[in-house]
């Protein structure tokens, strides 16, 4: 995805491509720097976004699309600017203040520092303007649809196949593929409108991700290539994970491991991806779920969207942008979310299975195992929830979690895997990094 970055001051080129510098992955193919209306700003982008851009930049805005509906702008005005960030998220943007009150905005939080003391994020459907937000979008349940679950399964892939046809920019894209429910039908989806689609999983050896991935990739006819890997490799590339992350969250950090890793492959091979996230959101694949009454699901499902923006949506964002890829969160796109929340929840969590009205609308377009697997969390499907959370408890006495686990604000660190996360961040971030603008994955263990 690509960077921008800016400051509500003249003359600040060099500053706002150094601030650029920073995120120099967010887009290697160009850069425009440029002062406008006493605002400097400027933007870094790939080769498939370079139109885009463009017509930003005919509008005298910069900004960027990241597939339908995912995108982030800024527009100086007077000495100062207006910024604009997607429905639910998805294209990331923070907001700072340095110690003579200038205004800067950039896409990820290190151009911000060390210049600014105070972050935070501009939260999803918001505008920035005048000096503060302003809501202009909320999710909500639509009008619930009464019709036959065949006919609303039918509906639901039409506008998943729609998100994806209008997402496709080149023939040089692929698919991450976990091996779970959501990112095969993406995959399944991709597959027929790319001429050939690379996959790529990753895991421990003998992880069940692989297992499933390797049969989703068979069934779909896609390039398949695997990564396995051990515990030395996940320690190894633990730091540059957690930079650009830029979260101790302990089952982000976990989570986002492995897709880095397969991320950094899938770089190698492809420009574009297609990410299965928000699929759990929409469609209630968590286990959790199944002890919410029928009357509360729909606002459950609608709370943990509106999460997602700070969590596994910056997940998918840090380990593309940091590998040189676009990533195309097909399940968040506007008709996608739109449709789902108008689905009645009885067929999303029917008779305890999660997701049937997906499954029912994949059927015949994923083989039988992958429809009817169980949802499993991305870092246990890959096999590496032991290792990782074993490898940091033997690294964190039992006196250094008490001493430690308290931070300046506040905050309480619920684990020592967590509080071995957060000695990397601190080396790269400082300890006294104000965090309004970090999340905080919900249900996170606890000591």
């Amino acid at each position: 995805m690509a960077g921008i970055a800016g400051i509500a001051r003249k003359g600040a080129e060099k500053e706002v491509s150094e601030m650029l510098d920073k995120i120099h992955n967010r887009g290697k193919a160009g850069r425009t720097v440029f002062e406008m209306e006493g605002t400097t700003v400027g933007v870094n982008w790939y080769s498939s976004e370079k139109e885009i851009i463009r017509s930003y930049l005919d509008v005298n805005k910069i900004g960027y699309d990241n597939g339908p509906g995912h995108c982030v702008w800024a527009k100086p005005d007077n000495g100062k600017f207006v910024l604009h960030r997607d429905e639910l998220g998805v294209a990331p943007l923070y907001l700072g203040v340095d110690a003579n009150a200038n205004k800067y905005f950039a896409s990820e939080v290190k151009s911000l520092l060390p210049a600014c003391q105070y972050v935070e994020e501009v939260p999803p459907g918001n505008n920035y303007d005048r000096d503060k937000t302003v809501r202009y979008y909320e999710l909500k349940e639509g009008r619930l649809l009464n019709e036959k679950p065949e006919k609303i399964a039918e509906r639901l892939r039409k506008h998943l196949e729609d998100a994806v046809t209008t997402s496709i920019r080149s023939e040089n894209t692929g698919a991450w593929l976990s091996g779970g429910l959501d990112s095969s039908v993406i995959s399944a989806l991709g597959s027929r409108h790319v001429k050939r689609l690379h996959t790529f999983s990753t895991g421990i050896n003998g992880a069940p991700d692989l297992e499933y991935a390797r049969e989703t990739a068979k069934f779909i006819k896609s390039t398949h290539h695997e990564v396995t890997v051990t515990l030395d490799d996940l320690i190894k590339v633990l730091p540059e994970v957690i930079f650009n992350l830029e979260s101790f969250d302990a089952l982000l950090v976990r989570s986002s491991i492995t897709n880095y890793i397969v991320a950094k492959r899938a770089g190698e091979f492809v420009t574009e991806v297609f990410s299965g996230e928000g699929g759990d959101e929409l469609f209630a694949g968590y286990e959790y779920l199944k002890s919410i009454s029928m009357s509360d699901l729909g606002a459950e499902l609608i709370k943990i969207t509106n999460n997602l923006h700070n969590t596994a949506l910056q997940r998918v964002d840090r380990s593309a942008s940091a590998n040189g890829t676009v990533a195309h969160v097909i399940f968040t796109s506007p008709e996608v979310v739109k449709f789902a929340f108008t689905i009645p929840v009885k067929y999303k969590m029917f008779n305890s299975t999660e997701k049937w009205i997906l499954r029912k609308a994949m059927e015949g377009y994923l083989p039988d195992g992958v429809l009817k697997r169980p949802k499993a969390k991305f870092w246990e499907g890959a096999g590496v929830m032991e290792l990782i959370s074993e490898y940091a408890n033997n690294q964190i006495t039992d006196n250094e979690f008490r001493v430690e686990r308290r931070l300046s604000n506040g905050w309480i660190l619920n684990t020592k895997e967590e509080l071995y996360y957060y000695r990397i961040f601190k080396d790269y971030f400082g300890p006294d990094i104000n965090l309004n603008w970090m999340g905080r994955t919900e249900g996170s263990p606890v000591v």
